[in-house]
Parts: C-alpha cells; structure tokens; sequence
C-alpha cells in the first residue's frame, strides 16, 4: 500500500482516491480507481488514470472492498455498558473492516421498545461511534402500539423472540401476539426480525457439557419456529426476517416459501459458517451461543444455503458478555460469541477454502445486510455511495489474541485461532476511521 502525491490535471479534484487491482464492486473483481468528493464516491475510474486528488492511495494488488455491514450487534448500552458499549463496539467493528452496524434492542436498559427508550439510546451514543449506528426496535408482550411511533422517530424493523430471550425486561411473543406484531408492522411496510426457537421443544441441559446444552435445543426447535414464522408471514404479507439459523434444516421450508413469494428472508453467522459442534472443548463456555454451533455437516449444508441464496446475510450476532457471566458451565453461562472484529476474516478463511471469493463476501456481508436494513449508500463500491472503503490483504495469516481485540471483554472462542485476512485501513465517508469518532446515526425512511 502506497500513498502518492497529488497527481493529474484538469478542473476536477478529489478529496482522495484509493486505487486497487482488486476493487471489489458489484459486478465483481475488476482493476480501479475509486473517487471520492465530499464523503461519497463521485466516480470509478481506470486504475492507472492520472487523478487530481489531495489524496492518492495505490493498494496495488490488495483488495479494496466496500465498507462491510453487520445489521446483529448488541451493544448493550446503557445500562449494560460493562459487557460493551458504543466506543469499543464501533471501534471493534472498523478494525475488522464493518463501517456499519445496527444495535439490537435487547441487553440495554431499558430495551428499545419505545420511543423514550430509543431517546435514552441516543444519548448513550452520541459522540461515540467511530462508524456509522443503526437501531433495531423491540417487539414485545403490549407494545404493538408503540411500533409506529419508533417506526416514525426512525428504528430500522423490530425483533422479536418466540421463545425466552434470557433477559427479563424482554419477553418472547406467543403466536397471537407474534401475529398482532405483524399485521401492525405490516401496515407501515417494517420489518420483524425473529429470533426462531420453538420453546415447546427446548428444554434445559442435562449436565454442565457442550454435549449436554447442544441436545436440549436441538435443530428441530428452529425449523418448528420458522415454520410457523413462514405461516404467519404468509397470511399477514409482512416482510420477515429469520435471524442467525443454525440448522441447516430450517432451508427446506424456507427456500419453499421464497419460491411462493412470501416476503421472508434470513441469515447466518460467522460462527455458525467457521466453527463445528465436534470441536468444542467440553467445558468451554466461550462457544456457548443460542442456537447453537452443530455438526460439521450441518455446517456444510448452511454454505450450501448461502451459495444458493436461501440465507442472504452472514452477520455476527455480536452478544458479549463480562468474563464471570461465561463461567461456571454450560448449563448457567452466557449465551453469546463475541466476534464483530473477526467475523469477516473468519468468514474469508472459510469461504476461499471452499472457492468463493472477495465479491461472494462483499455480497453477504455488505450489499445483503444493507438490502435487509433499507439502508442506501451502503455496502457497494458504485457511484453516489458513501465512501466507506476497506483496503484488505486476502493472504495475510492473523493469530487471534483476545486480549488484543477492541470489544470491551477479551473472550471470544477465536482466540488462538489463525485466520486469514487483515484489514490494513478502514475509510467512513473517505476519513480513515482512527482517533476521534465520526460515525452518524442512519434513521429509516431515508430512501
């Protein structure tokens, strides 16, 4: 990577440009030259032109991908700010290349069910992000009333848990009310995010082991649930989201109801793609997650969804914890794998031993959580976008130190891991993304 002085002639002039011989757009890998003119990307030209510019970066030949977007992060804050807050979430998040992320509603106090909540979050992260913050809204047991007013003040859809979430001040819906949330959020064109586990079919761990928790939430939990999470969308018409599948049997019905045309889509996560059920340390809570890791196998079958498109979104599901909630086992720990910085390197390690490539990523974990979020200007390295840029070396072999990670509690089940893909500098709006924070909150409706 190499910087060089300002460059070309004529009337135009860049504030930066960033050229690579791998850009990563949405038509694929091609050489280019990216412009950037007050924070967006004003054009794409031949890599080799001559450009004004007060900037001039040549990545030669390392990657130059979109800014990435992670729409599952719990940041937790306030209240919770202790398992992690907006400051070291976002700046976890720009290390590991994501210029966006969208807060869950659950785990802060008070949890974004209304809008004064929603104000209260605000406040917490004003002035702290060093990327660019969305939010989530909250579905709720007598909160249907409250969907349009945080869907006016600007929450980008709702989640929602059919069975309990593990905090609670947030209670899963039963059927009737997961319907009553649907017709209303329909009503407006929202989204519901569901988290799918039918809890007719969990039951607790029958000792403290990997082995134990894996069997009391077994895979026929999650198809039950987002089989009638597909009923319901189908009779209501609103627009679904099945958040971090783990089973690889829920694709059935799922790719059925998509080629019926109902308005459901879903996603995956990095640990669920990277990591397997056989390899988890007996006693290791730092793998412990809902749903959660499963077989090799089913593992295969979950990139087989991705590759055919029935899961559109790879996202981290980032659900950290203070090192003393992971303890003593796994029938008592926290629920949740800590993994916003590392989520696209593990996923790159994964997916070019398979033989997808940077723009197979890019679509996953950029353009598809934007598309879900109805986020514009983000995720594709097109004209008229924000200018969030990711200069990556794909060769480069990271070990994984937890304690070297930037979210606020050094666990994650990575550490020690080797993994493949660094990010070298991560631009929001053109700026690099380092000292103060300059990150902006994106409301809905701006489309």
């Amino acid at each position: 990577m190499t910087a060089r002085a300002p460059a070309g002639s004529g009337p135009t002039r860049y504030d930066l440009v960033v050229r690579s011989r791998r850009t990563v757009t949405p038509d694929g890998e091609r050489a280019a030259a990216v412009a950037v003119r007050d924070g967006r990307i004003a054009a794409l030209h031949a890599y080799a032109d001559p450009l004004a510019a007060a900037e001039d970066v040549d990545l030669r030949d390392l990657a130059l991908l979109p800014g990435l977007v992670d729409t599952h992060v719990h940041v937790n804050e306030p209240g919770r700010a202790h398992w992690e807050g907006f400051a070291t979430a976002t700046r976890a998040a720009a290390a590991g290349g994501v210029t966006v992320i969208v807060d869950m509603p659950l785990n802060a106090l008070p949890p974004t069910v209304d809008v004064p909540a929603l104000d209260a979050k605000l406040r917490a992260a004003a002035g702290r992000c060093h990327v660019d913050v969305g939010f989530w809204g909250g579905a709720v047991p007598g909160n249907a009333e409250d969907l349009r007013p945080l869907h006016d003040r600007g929450v980008l859809g709702f989640k929602c848990f059919l069975s309990p979430s593990g905090v609670a001040e947030f209670p899963p819906l039963r059927p009737h009310e997961v319907r009553r949330a649907m017709e209303e959020i329909a009503a407006f064109d929202g989204l519901l995010l569901v988290h799918a586990e039918d809890p007719a079919l969990l039951g607790e761990p029958g000792g403290p082991t990997y082995r134990h928790f894996l069997d009391s939430r077994p895979g026929a939990a999650e198809r039950s649930a987002v089989e009638q999470v597909i009923g319901l969308a189908r009779e209501t018409g609103a627009r679904t989201h099945v958040l971090h599948v783990s089973s690889a049997d829920c694709l059935e019905p799922l790719a059925a109801a998509q080629a019926d045309g109902v308005r459901v889509t879903a996603e995956t996560c990095p640990h669920y793609l990277t990591l397997t059920a056989e390899e988890v340390p007996e006693r290791d809570t730092r793998y412990k997650c809902c749903p959660p890791i499963r077989s090799a196998a089913n593992r295969d079958r979950l990139w087989d969804g991705l590759a055919g498109g029935v899961l559109s979104c790879v996202v981290s599901d980032h659900s950290p914890s203070t090192a003393d909630l992971k303890l003593p086992d796994f029938a008592a720990a926290w629920g949740g794998v800590a993994s916003l910085q590392l989520g696209p390197a593990a996923v790159w390690t994964e997916a070019s031993r398979r033989g997808h490539g940077l723009a197979d990523v890019v679509r996953w974990m950029a353009a598809g959580p934007a598309a879900l979020a109805r986020i514009p200007g983000k995720g594709a390295i097109v004209p008229g976008a924000d200018a969030d840029l990711v200069a990556f070396d794909p060769g480069a072999e990271v070990p994984v130190d937890a304690r070297r990670l930037h979210h606020r509690n050094p666990v994650t089940p990575y550490h020690g891991r080797t993994l493949n893909g660094a990010v070298l500098t991560t631009w929001l709006r053109g700026r690099p993304v380092e000292g103060e924070p300059h990150g902006v909150f994106l409301f809905g409706g701006q489309q």
